[in-house]
């Protein structure tokens, strides 16, 4: 290994909810963040948007073709994206954290499927890339998620403790870290998806802009019990969720209007959150600060607040960083801690049987 030095990573996540990519520049030497650079939310165009959508249900019966074609558009947004942010930075970019796109993810069977293609992505823009981040862990007996934990951890150095993270992306998950030290991951609830998917299936939104339409719904309580009754959520750490997890439970919403639908689907993800962190924190955070796409959802972040009275709720912005960029840096960090080969999984992040290196290097040709 050579020496641990500091670089200028670019991280960059494609998450399950479709928004899009998110890409942010960090540098970091694995353990400390000396400086944050530019961060972009790059939406795909509706063409990728689509066939994504389209091969998460249908991935089984594709034909190898079409796993093909959409593999290289997406990996190829990836580098027009990584090229836009070359062109309008004046610093060099040492190393790529590239996640891809998952398609499937089975914790409890040990199984993800990802798409995204890391050598392409190397030969195409002439930097180093890290990427599959997850197998390291699922074949060392993890679950593959959740993977932001050690990033939080650095972010948080500075914070009185207990100190809790609330990851909304697609799913939502918590990071906790103790008064002594102590860190504990794991995926917490339904996230973005829920709220995404019923706005898609009733008006053909993407998402629900600002949390608009959950803002004049009307929460239907006795939905959330019958929601809140979901066996995942009674399940201990560690634990990860997928796309799928939540979906059968979802189908309680059908017959409500779509602003009900949307005030009631966002009402369990912050009310999953809540129970996660009652239940299964062994100590209750003085600080929660949310991040991802969910931090962009006033209601969403309205609804957390108001299920806690000692825990301050706080966006990541609130603190003065940018919330929708924090898993993509995640990404950059681990990427670095994975050439300076430090464990980015541990068993009580990801159940993993002992601290994991994580991702594959893939140098250009």
């Amino acid at each position: 290994m050579d020496t641990v030095h500091a670089q200028r990573v670019l991280g960059l996540i494609s998450g399950s909810s479709l928004d899009g990519i998110n890409a942010a520049i960090i540098t970091t030497d694995g353990v400390d963040v000396f400086e944050f650079g530019e961060a972009r939310e790059i939406p795909y165009d509706d063409e990728l948007r689509d066939k994504l959508r389209w091969f998460h249900h249908n991935y089984t019966s594709a034909e190898e073709a079409q796993k093909q074609e959409l593999e290289n558009l997406l990996t190829q947004a990836h580098a027009t994206a990584i090229r836009d942010i070359i062109d309008s930075d004046d610093k060099q970019i040492d190393l790529v954290g590239f996640h891809g796109h998952t398609i499937v993810h089975k914790p409890d069977e040990h199984f993800i499927y990802h798409i995204g293609n890391a050598q392409q992505l190397a030969d195409s823009i002439g930097i180093k890339v890290v990427s599959r981040f997850r197998q390291a862990d699922i074949l060392s007996g993890g679950q593959g998620a959740p993977l932001s934990a050690v990033y939080h951890q650095a972010l948080a150095s500075a914070i009185e403790k207990p100190v809790a993270f609330v990851d909304i992306g697609g799913i939502s998950s918590l990071t906790w870290m103790g008064s002594n030290g102590e860190l504990l991951a794991f995926d917490a609830g339904p996230g973005n998806n829920a709220i995404n998917d019923w706005v898609f299936k009733h008006a053909g939104q993407h998402m629900d802009y600002n949390g608009k339409q959950a803002a004049l719904g009307t929460v239907h309580m006795p939905i959330i019990n019958q929601l809140m009754r979901h066996k995942f959520l009674a399940k201990h750490p560690p634990k990860a969720a997928d796309k799928a997890t939540f979906k059968d439970k979802l189908e309680h919403l059908e017959g409500l209007s779509l602003q009900d639908g949307a005030a009631t689907a966002t009402s369990f993800v912050a009310e999953a959150i809540a129970y996660s962190i009652a239940l299964y924190l062994p100590e209750a955070p003085k600080t929660l600060i949310i991040c991802g796409g969910g931090a962009q959802n006033p209601t969403l972040v309205r609804f957390l607040r108001q299920r806690f009275d000692s825990t301050v709720v706080k966006t990541a912005s609130e603190l003065g960083w940018d919330a929708s960029a924090i898993e993509a840096q995640a990404f950059a960090y681990l990427a670095a801690r994975r050439v300076n080969l430090m464990p980015a999984t541990y068993p009580f992040t990801t159940g993993v049987s002992m601290p994991c290196i994580c991702g594959e290097v893939f140098e250009p040709k």
